[in-house]
Order: C-alpha cells, then sequence, then structure tokens
C-alpha cells in the first residue's frame, strides 16, 4: 500500500489554496442542463467580440504559428510606448494581467513578507500571496470600496507590497486622483504598490488618474493594465505591467519565456490603434449600465455605484438561490460570496439584448 501524500511534498501556502472559480462557461452550463440560447454575463467580457481589424490580423499569423513568437515582444512594447509616452525599458508583458500580477509577487516577495489588499478586492491578490507562503493582511473595505487610510495604518515593517484595483473588482469601487495621489505620498519607497487598472479604459477620460506619469515620482509604483476588458481580447490573454526599469528589469528575469503568444502579441499590437472599437466598446457599456441601473431602481435593489463593466446588485439572502435558478433561465452571473458578499450578485454589462434577458429572467424570478 503506497505512502505516497502528494500533500507533504507541496510548499506549505500552496497546501490550502482553493483554485481560483472563474464564472462558468456556456458550454459547462449546456451539458449540466441541456439549456440553450445562453447569456454569460459573468466574467466581465466584452460583449461586441474581437474586432474586424483584430480578426484579419489574427488570419494573416496564422501561417507562422511554427515559429516561437517574439520573447520581448519588440512591436506590442513600442506601441504601447508610443501610446502612453513610456520607454520600452517600463514594460512587463504577461499571458493577461493576471500574470504579471502574479510575476511581481514572485519577483519580490518571499515568506517573511506581508502583503496588503482590500476586502471585497480582486481574489488573485489572496491566493498569489498565500501561494508564496507570505502573509496576506486584508483591510477592511469602506463603502465596499478602499480605505486607503486603514491600508496605511496597515503598513508594518514586513510589508512588501500593496495591492489597490482601481476600479475594483468584483464591486466597482473607484478611487479619485487626490485620494490616490495622498496615499503614494506617504507609502515608505520600500513598499511596492500594485495599481491594477484592468477596467481603466472605462473610466470617464476626465476622472483618470495620471498614472503612468506618476512613475517619475515614485518608483515603487507599479500599474497593470489588460487587454482582455475594454479591447475585447480575454481568450487570448493579453496584458502589462509598468513600472520603474529597474523593477521592470527584475521581473523580465524571473518572466516565463513566450509568455505571450504571437496571436496575443499580433491582437494587442491591432487592438491598441483601434480607436473606434475602443470607443464602441466604452458606449455600449455605458448603455447597458444604464439599463442595469433603472432595473435595479425600479425594483428597489440596491446596487454598488459601479465604474466597471459589471454592476453588483444585492439581492439579499438569496443570491445563492437565485443564481442556480438564473442557470435554470439560461443566463449566467456571478455569485459573490466568497468575496464576502453572499447577498450580492455581479452581472457582467452585455449587449441590450442580453442585459433585457438578465432583467426578463430576474423580473420572473423576483
Amino acid at each position: 500500500m503506497t505512502t505516497f501524500n502528494a500533500k507533504q511534498l507541496a510548499n506549505r501556502g500552496v497546501r490550502n489554496l482553493q483554485p481560483y472559480q472563474a464564472g462558468k462557461p456556456i458550454e459547462e452550463l449546456e451539458r449540466e442542463l441541456g439549456v440553450s440560447d445562453i447569456v454569460k454575463l459573468a466574467s466581465n467580457e466584452n460583449p461586441l467580440g474581437i474586432s474586424s481589424k483584430v480578426r484579419s490580423a489574427l488570419q494573416d499569423t496564422l501561417s507562422g504559428l511554427a515559429r516561437y513568437p517574439d520573447a520581448n515582444g519588440f512591436y506590442l512594447k513600442s506601441k504601447l510606448a508610443k501610446k502612453f509616452g513610456i520607454a520600452t525599458n517600463q514594460i512587463t508583458l504577461g499571458n493577461g494581467s493576471n500574470d504579471v500580477l502574479e510575476l511581481v509577487a514572485r519577483t519580490f516577495v518571499n515568506e517573511q513578507h506581508e502583503v496588503i489588499f482590500s476586502q471585497h478586492a480582486f481574489v488573485v491578490y489572496p491566493l498569489v500571496t498565500q501561494a508564496i507562503g507570505a502573509t496576506g493582511v486584508a483591510v477592511p473595505a469602506k463603502d465596499y470600496g478602499h480605505d486607503l487610510d486603514a491600508m496605511l495604518a496597515a503598513i508594518t515593517e514586513n510589508t512588501r507590497m500593496i495591492f489597490i484595483a482601481n476600479p475594483n473588482n468584483p464591486t466597482g469601487t473607484f478611487l479619485t486622483t487626490e485620494a490616490l495621489a495622498a496615499f503614494l505620498a506617504k507609502v515608505p519607497e520600500q513598499v511596492l504598490v500594485i495599481l491594477d487598472e484592468a477596467y481603466y479604459e472605462y473610466v470617464p477620460e476626465q476622472e483618470r488618474a495620471p498614472s503612468l506619469a506618476w512613475l517619475n515620482d515614485y518608483p515603487n509604483l507599479l500599474v497593470s493594465r489588460t487587454f482582455s476588458k475594454a479591447y475585447g481580447l480575454a481568450g487570448l490573454r493579453a496584458g502589462y505591467m509598468v513600472s520603474h526599469p529597474d523593477v521592470a528589469d527584475l521581473m523580465n528575469r524571473a518572466r516565463q519565456p513566450f509568455n505571450m503568444n504571437s496571436l496575443s502579441l499580433r491582437a494587442a499590437e491591432v487592438a491598441l490603434d483601434d480607436e473606434d472599437y475602443l470607443q464602441q466598446s466604452v458606449a455600449v457599456n455605458a448603455a447597458g449600465m444604464e439599463q442595469l441601473v433603472a432595473f435595479c431602481e425600479k425594483h428597489g435593489l440596491n446596487y454598488i455605484p459601479s465604474y466597471g463593466n459589471f454592476l453588483t446588485i444585492e439581492v439579499g439572502e438569496r443570491a445563492g438561490e437565485l443564481y442556480q435558478q438564473l442557470l435554470h433561465e439560461g443566463v449566467i452571473v456571478r455569485p459573490v460570496a466568497g468575496y464576502e458578499l453572499p447577498h450580492h450578485l455581479r452581472v457582467s454589462i452585455g449587449l441590450p439584448e442580453e442585459n433585457d434577458a438578465f432583467i426578463r429572467a430576474m423580473e420572473k424570478l423576483l
């Protein structure tokens, strides 16, 4: 009889780790319940699909897939540098922004360190902290968002990193430029601040923080962004982090070679220039947000005002039951009990007809 015990061999931080739970795929629901005409509003994906320009570029790239991709992502980095006024040696590319969020932690954090993040913030922050074996410090939220004063108070001599999502997922809350600037001015230089801006493009331009410009004043600041949301490339996995060149150099030493494939590199290059598609994405999101907010107000449902491409709605103690019932109606949303929001459901913004399908199903169930 074998005595092999894989759990004993695993790193301490991994042993009790729970895997990341993604939004239920359409195909999985079809298999489980046999329903059709499914509307998925669970993973904050872009309902427009990929742009026609990206589709054409991907077709042209297929013939070169027998070759390895450019390990340094020269052309994508060059486009990012030109668009945002940064240097190419400040950029670290990733297989989605999840990749660079994990990479920065693996590069700079060890078991002796503490990592600060907010309650109700993106689950990847505590997951990667635990996997490394570091100590996670979850600061209680303020109005469902980051309490920056409390996060400052939580800093100790062992603090190495702070994660901040702006806008925040899954609550959609947003920190003003003034609040972030005041916060950064008080964080000790030896503490790295990771500003996760996955939903940056959905924020009205006049309200966006000049986060990349702040890098000149704060070498401990790192800004991550993604092509998965407003640019519609979630299935291709393309993201990046911008930082001080010395920080980027260390991250690129630890980065897996070829962590972005040829298709994702080319798609991101083309998407970055497709301003018409980006503006259409933002417009569709704004209109869809109005649909869902109007539904909530009509039925007296509380919701968390959101700067993202989703709305988190308070539905009461029936949240888990409603989630399951919506599946039978062919509508996939996201339960957020794992984010300590057991009475809420997070609903991604879809096309008008997809939002209507959710509203009809909810009105039936309510």
